[in-house]
């Protein structure tokens, strides 16, 4: 590869260095290879190391790069469409429910938790941990916060934990009538245990969409999705629902 250096432009320099990058990524590099050291990126575009750090964190934002433990920054493939779940009338675990059962515990969940599901500070809830595979690859992984009183009739469970125990409890909340859903969405990072789950690394950026299901008047459960950004586009369609979607575009949510 030949050096091309970056010329003075008013826009920012890593915005200007991200576009040239891009172009770099479409005509010479396929997908899932393996992107050259920071070092020799910086010396080819004739940047600070601070610059082209920039301008890959933009890349990886926007969905065209992954940096992958034990691997490097890898040229990404097309996101991937998923459906969040537009369905207004469904509580999670429905049979059109994509997500997956991992875990459930019963534990004192984290205070803002506890304030929106209007519990005691320290008043155990039911924690389901579920996941989301898209294509052989992880994209999104979910808390899901169940109070005690939204399913009454667990006394006689007989799974204590693991993912029986989550389908047992997702079933028991079927019972309730679900009077509809609100959803925020923001742009956050990854934690360590969300990272370990998505195969990223710590502090990659993710899409958190947190989820209230209503009923009785009241918040009975409440859903912490945590989506890979690199793979998920968000976008809001007319019934209000949120869904994922992917193809040739590749502009930041």
């Amino acid at each position: 590869m030949g050096t091309t250096q970056v010329e003075s432009v008013p826009e920012p320099k890593y915005w200007h260095l991200k576009t040239v990058l891009s172009e770099a990524l479409d005509s010479e590099f396929s997908v899932g290879e393996i992107l050259p050291n920071e070092r020799d990126l910086a010396a080819r575009f004739g940047v600070a190391r601070a610059t082209l750090r920039q301008a890959l964190e933009q890349l990886e934002l926007e969905g065209r790069l992954q940096r992958r433990r034990g691997v490097g920054t890898t040229v990404a493939p097309p996101r991937m469409g998923v459906a969040v779940g537009t369905d207004q009338d469904a509580w999670p675990g429905a049979p059109e429910d994509a997500w997956q059962p991992v875990d459930c515990a019963l534990a004192v969940p984290p205070a803002s938790v506890a304030a929106a599901l209007e519990t005691g500070a320290e008043e155990p809830v039911h924690i389901v941990r579920r996941s989301r595979v898209s294509h052989g690859q992880p994209v999104a992984a979910e808390l899901l916060y169940i109070p005690a009183s939204s399913v009454p009739d667990l006394t006689g469970i007989d799974a204590p934990s693991g993912a029986a125990r989550a389908r047992t409890v997702l079933r028991e909340l079927q019972h309730l009538e679900l009077e509809g859903q609100d959803r925020a969405v923001e742009l956050g990072s990854a934690r360590a245990d969300d990272a370990k789950e998505l195969d990223r690394l710590p502090g990659a950026p993710v899409l958190v969409v947190t989820t209230r299901f209503l009923a009785a008047g009241r918040t009975a459960a409440l859903s912490v999705a945590t989506y890979r950004a690199d793979t998920c586009r968000l976008t809001f369609g007319d019934t209000g629902g949120v869904e994922i979607h992917h193809g040739p575009e590749r502009q930041a949510s």
